[in-house]
């Protein structure tokens, strides 16, 4: 059996360069509308397609510097040692500063510059720089990363600048079948194009952002064609080229695009500040199995199973219900908690979505109203010090919109935590960012201000009991 391994298609992490394209407008050209009927359609070219496009796709030169303090002990990194010893006794630290470049592709969408790439090519970049394909240079400025969608935003500092873009296609229009174009900067060898069919149109098990649905295409992705555009017969921009399925780290003909659709959301998004704002419905979902198919009277599995209901979200105030089978938002259906994510989260926030719901044997549908997910208690955040098996965690009280910003799924309630330290006692004994913390020594933690004053105790032992991935775990730690 072949190993498949997932890998970011443009993330080439030698020197610097980001390029894409955006595209967008009318719909899509079908291959059923353009077969070939005589030897002068055959020889037809690409060429005027992609003199169209070819200036609106760049390079970016994302580059950071990255310090490393060493001492003489191998022990300085242990907080229990620190803690008996202190810092002095491991000697003076010695920083060390290198500068780490990444390679990617991106796209301009707008006259004034503004640029899609993927976020995994400019994260915690310092400096990025941008060379358009008639090679000038410009530095760039990052407008926004959101790392769920893996894209990013980057706006060009030259005001007096119109520059050449492209426009958004619907990506929703786009079928098994049609014509598309890969444009990027594969290997570091300079813009090149491939060409292909688009293979599928929902892969949402690909497991390289939190929205799983991506357009599949066989044109040829490699590294480096990270935030390059995927455009259709057209000249519009259907995708961002993300990531390959490959062995060897090269195309093998699997390549995967983020939606043009959603790509538009994060462009919006980057207009209106610095993160995405997405919509919550306040309900928990669970794949259809055939197992659960068969109980449900259903000759296939399809839809997405209601399992909980927050109260007063939008899906209570909706009629929601623990058991109905969601199986179409709109006129697209839905068959797995991923797609549905996606098609909520490519609707405007402050907007409604119409739910085609299985209730028993009878479909019904229902309005949703699309807000953001709710500060419901404050967050109250508190970093936790001393000498504790939290030191060096920072905590806060949970809530939908935390839940949200911590990619933490179906928990809304308790104390979370959002960062460890490196080098703290709190990852020495392996808490975790996301980690929700249940109970200490017995005692159910209900707030942060009750963690931090649980914190200052100095039991012989600590027994911590943390929630992670939905499942409970228990610590056991010397006091």
């Amino acid at each position: 059996m072949i190993d498949f391994r997932a890998y970011f298609a443009g993330a080439l992490f030698v020197t610097g360069v980001l390029v894409g394209s955006v595209v967008g407008g009318t719909p899509p050209v079908h291959a059923a509308d353009q077969i070939p009927s005589n030897n002068a359609e055959i020889q037809l070219s690409f060429a005027p397609l992609v003199k169209k496009v070819a200036p609106a796709v760049v390079n970016v030169y994302a580059s950071r510097t990255v310090e490393r303090r060493q001492r003489i002990s191998p022990f300085f990194d242990d907080p229990f040692f620190r803690r008996f010893f202190g810092d002095r006794a491991f000697g003076e630290p010695r920083t060390q500063r290198r500068v780490q470049s990444s390679l990617g592709s991106g796209v301009i969408i707008s006259g004034q510059g503004i640029i899609i790439t993927n976020n995994h090519v400019i994260e915690n970049a310092d400096e990025v720089r941008v060379a358009l394909a008639d090679r000038r240079e410009f530095d760039a400025e990052i407008v926004l990363k959101d790392e769920r969608t893996d894209l990013a935003v980057l706006k060009i500092d030259a005001p007096d600048e119109d520059f050449p873009h492209v426009s958004f296609a619907n990506s929703d229009e786009l079928e098994v079948g049609d014509l598309v174009l890969a444009i990027g900067n594969p290997f570091g060898v300079g813009q090149t194009v491939t060409q292909g069919i688009v293979s599928a149109v929902a892969r949402t098990q690909v497991g390289v952002s939190d929205y799983q649905f991506f357009i599949q295409t066989d044109a040829a992705i490699n590294p480096g064609n990270s935030g390059g555009a995927l455009i259709d017969v057209r000249g519009n921009l259907v995708g961002i080229n993300t990531a390959i399925f490959s062995r060897s780290g090269g195309s093998n003909g699997i390549g995967f695009a983020i939606p043009a659709n959603m790509v538009k959301v994060v462009a919006s998004a980057a207009g209106d500040g610095d993160y995405v704002r997405r919509p919550w419905i306040g309900a928990s979902l669970q794949p259809v199995s055939s197992d659960i198919a068969m109980g449900l009277g259903l000759d296939r599995p399809r839809g997405v199973l209601v399992t909980r209901i927050f109260p007063d979200s939008p899906a209570e105030q909706a009629g929601l219900e623990v058991g109905d089978l969601i199986v179409a938002v709109g006129e697209n259906e839905i068959n797995d908690p991923n797609s549905f994510g996606y098609r909520l989260a490519t609707r405007e926030i402050g907007s409604s979505a119409t739910l085609r719901v299985l209730r028993g044997q009878e479909e019904v549908a229902l309005t949703i109203a699309l807000q953001e997910a709710p500060e419901t208690v404050p967050r109250d955040m508190r970093q936790i010090g001393g000498r504790s098996p939290f030191a060096g965690a920072t905590v806060m009280n949970l809530s939908p919109a935390v839940a949200e910003e911590l990619r933490v799924r179906d928990e809304y309630e308790g104390v979370i935590i959002s960062q460890v330290e490196n080098g703290s006692a709190a990852q020495y004994v392996g808490l975790r960012r996301g980690d929700i913390v249940v109970a200490v020594n017995g005692v159910e933690i209900e707030s942060a201000q009750f963690l931090q004053r649980v914190s200052r105790e100095r039991p012989r032992r600590w027994l911590i009991e943390i929630q992670r991935d939905g499942k409970l775990r228990r610590l056991s730690v010397r006091g």
